[in-house]
Order: structure tokens, then C-alpha cells, then sequence
């Protein structure tokens, strides 16, 4: 079987700090995610209007929702991703370990920027770790994140954009820093911002010392992603917390939740897990 990732990609990735991954999951399982997500919401894919106010139920915009994040964790469409193989299979070549555990992460639904609602309207660089906290020289594998992009995204789209020169002048960058400096937010001052075009079925993982952000959305169109993480199982650990998550249909408490409980409807029951989803989530153990 060949390769998800080639020694050019991993070459890519750690020189930039991210890889592209084409095609990895069918259009038609991004599609039925997609199809969900509007159930969730109660938008209509017709009526843009309907995209810029709270969702069905709801008496308030959600935290994060202005930047496209929506409290949606156990759908069967979002765990068909998170189990396909190939999307394992794509961690697992990159961290080269086999044993892994998958993220209890959200999808994302940004829509076209408005000046007449400009809390839409933003874009942003951080990093999701404290860089304040690291030794050199940094461990090996890295930690990873990823990014499932659910339909054909832009560049100028709302998704994901990264800073690949800091990236790449990361020890000597910090060295030239502030003893005060925003360990989550950098200066990037004098670094371009690239943002990643992709389409619907690519996998984007990219390092946690990559500064990156999603842009402000130009065009006419939302843009729609998964977020999906895998990283080493910890041996001898039972993963509880993610296997009640599962059972329940709850996110992590770090997220905001869903005050409607939409995933716990009467009728719905956990997400079908397969043999490889199962030891992902931590249900089973690795041999």
C-alpha cells in the first residue's frame, strides 16, 4: 500500500510546519457532515440571512460562533471522518506511531463577512500551546493538530492560514523576543500569513509551534471544516473522560456547550463505532 505521507510531504512538514494531504476522506462523507451541520443550525444553505443569527433554539449567539465554531462533537457524520482509515492512516505515517487517540474536537461553519454585522468579521494568529513553557532542543514526534476541510475552501475563504517563516526561524525568533511576550499570540511582525486553499476531502495537520488562525471569509460562500487530532495513546491510561464524552454526546467542558442538548435528542443514541474508532476514541485498548 502506498503512502499517505511521502518523504516529500514529511520533508514539507517539517520545514513549514504543515502538510496538505489530498482526497483523504470521500466528498460524499464531507457532503453528509455538511448536511448535518445545517440540520444542527437550522440555517437554510439558500437564505443567508438565516447564517448571521442564533441558531434554531437558542437565545444567544454561542461563544467562539463569530469566528465559525459550532458545539457539535458526536454526530455518526463527524465520527465516519474521525474513523476513516486513511485519516488514521495519515497521523499515524506523520507521528510514525500506531497506537493513537482521536480528539473530541467541533466543526466549523464560518459565513461571509458583513460590514453591517462585523462581529463576523475576524481573522486571527495564535498558537494553541503556551510557548513561554518550552525547552530546546523540542521533542520528537511533535504534537500535532489537523483540520478536515468539509467543501472546497479559498484562500481567501474564512479557513485556515498559517505563518511558515516564523515557523521555520522558530528557536532563533524567540531568542529576539521580550521576556513579556504574549506566549499565545506572537508578533509577527515582518512574516507573511499564508492562507491554505484546499478541497472538500483534504486533511490539513499541521505542528502546535506553527502559529495559525482562520482568516475573514471574502467570498460568497461559508466555509465548512472538522477538527480532528490524533496524538500518542498514553500507555497503562484508561481514556474515561473521552469514552463518557462518547456515550453521553457531550464536548469537553473546555467548550462551550449546546444548551438545547441536540445531540442527546430523544431517539438518538452514541455514534456507531468501528473497530478502529473504538480503540481511537479509547474504548479498546491497543494490543
Amino acid at each position: 500500500m502506498e503512502a499517505i505521507i511521502s518523504p516529500d510531504k514529511r520533508e514539507f512538514f517539517h520545514t513549514n510546519g504543515y502538510v496538505l494531504v489530498k482526497g483523504v476522506v470521500p466528498k460524499s462523507d464531507c457532503d453528509k457532515l455538511i448536511d448535518t451541520i445545517w440540520e444542527f443550525t437550522g440555517y437554510s444553505p439558500e437564505d443567508p440571512e438565516t447564517w448571521y443569527r442564533p441558531a434554531a433554539g437558542t437565545d444567544a449567539l454561542w461563544k467562539s460562533q463569530k469566528e465559525g465554531m459550532l458545539p457539535l462533537f458526536h454526530h455518526q457524520t463527524m465520527w465516519d471522518n474521525r474513523q476513516h482509515p486513511d485519516v488514521y492512516r495519515a497521523f499515524a505515517e506523520l507521528l510514525e506511531e500506531e497506537k493513537l487517540w482521536v480528539s473530541i474536537d467541533r466543526v466549523n461553519m464560518k459565513p461571509p463577512r458583513r460590514d453591517d454585522i462585523s462581529s463576523f468579521n475576524t481573522g486571527f494568529i495564535h498558537w494553541d500551546t503556551d510557548t513561554s513553557k518550552l525547552t530546546f532542543p523540542l521533542p520528537r514526534p511533535p504534537r500535532v493538530q489537523g483540520v478536515l476541510y468539509l467543501a472546497d475552501t479559498a484562500d481567501n475563504q474564512g479557513g485556515f492560514q498559517c505563518v511558515p517563516s516564523l515557523y521555520r526561524d522558530f528557536e532563533n525568533w524567540i531568542k529576539t523576543q521580550p521576556a513579556d511576550r504574549n506566549p499565545t499570540k506572537p508578533d509577527i511582525t515582518g512574516h507573511e500569513i499564508v492562507p491554505i486553499a484546499g478541497e472538500a476531502g483534504d486533511l490539513l495537520i499541521w505542528d502546535v509551534l506553527l502559529a495559525h488562525g482562520n482568516g475573514q471569509n471574502y467570498t460568497a460562500k461559508p466555509r465548512f471544516a472538522q477538527y480532528i487530532t490524533m496524538f500518542p495513546a498514553a500507555p497503562g491510561v484508561r481514556r474515561d473522560d473521552a469514552v463518557e464524552s462518547w456515550r453521553n454526546r457531550t464536548g469537553p467542558a473546555s467548550f462551550p456547550a449546546d444548551e438545547r442538548g441536540w445531540e442527546r435528542r430523544p431517539g438518538t443514541g452514541p455514534a456507531q463505532l468501528t473497530e478502529l474508532g473504538r480503540k481511537l476514541l479509547g474504548l479498546d485498548p491497543w494490543a
